[in-house]
């Protein structure tokens, strides 16, 4: 069984992602991963992504809503 480097893993989570303290312990070590962008999966959107998504995809302001 490895070891987690928990004082890390807590300064990625609490300084680096911005989460509260019961946050980060709510959190399973696939789904920290999947947050960090570790695991060779697809880096977290950028801000320039999500403006992009956001002209492509505009909210639309309803009269009623």
């Amino acid at each position: 069984m490895s070891r987690f480097d928990w004082p890390a893993l807590q300064r990625a989570g609490i300084r680096g992602l911005g989460l509260k303290p019961a946050e980060f312990w709510q959190f399973t070590p696939a789904e920290f991963r999947l947050m960090l962008g570790i695991d060779g999966g697809d880096a977290p959107m950028s801000r320039a992504g999500l403006d992009a998504l956001s002209k492509a995809y505009p909210d639309e302001v309803t009269p009623n809503g």
